[in-house]
């Protein structure tokens, strides 16, 4: 009886943990984003993403941005920001037109359609 009731326990909790795993994989996407960033209007590390989309470009007040996104001349709209989820390093270069063109931001490598999903949708809904 003993046994039966551990092995009725293990398959539950197994199966727990299973049902976990979606919701863990889908903060995932948009947890990198945290270490760097507010999803408030408050500056981190980097600026804050509250309003981020449709945002014109290296204009959060009170950020200090590289000089290549400090002139913009481009929102943050959904093809920028996958470009830039995927790698801000290259995605700079080609926004700005300038082979040199640096950021602060490491690529971040979510380049995944339905990760990238996630992610806008969690910056949508700020």
């Amino acid at each position: 009886m003993k046994k039966l009731l551990m092995v009725a326990a293990s398959a539950a909790f197994v199966m727990g943990t299973m049902s976990l795993a979606p919701m863990s994989a889908q903060a995932a996407a948009w947890g990198k984003c945290k270490g760097c960033h507010n999803f408030t209007e408050k500056n981190k590390v980097g600026p804050g993403l509250k309003g981020v989309v449709g945002r014109a470009a290296g204009s959060m007040e009170g950020f200090k941005y590289k000089p290549a996104l400090a002139k913009g001349g481009w929102n943050w709209d959904e093809d920028h920001l996958r470009a830039w989820m995927c790698n801000s390093k290259k995605a700079i270069k080609e926004f700005s037109g300038d082979d040199h063109a640096k950021t602060k931001m490491p690529p971040q490598k979510i380049c995944d359609a339905a990760k990238q999903d996630e992610v806008l949708a969690k910056l949508k809904s700020l």
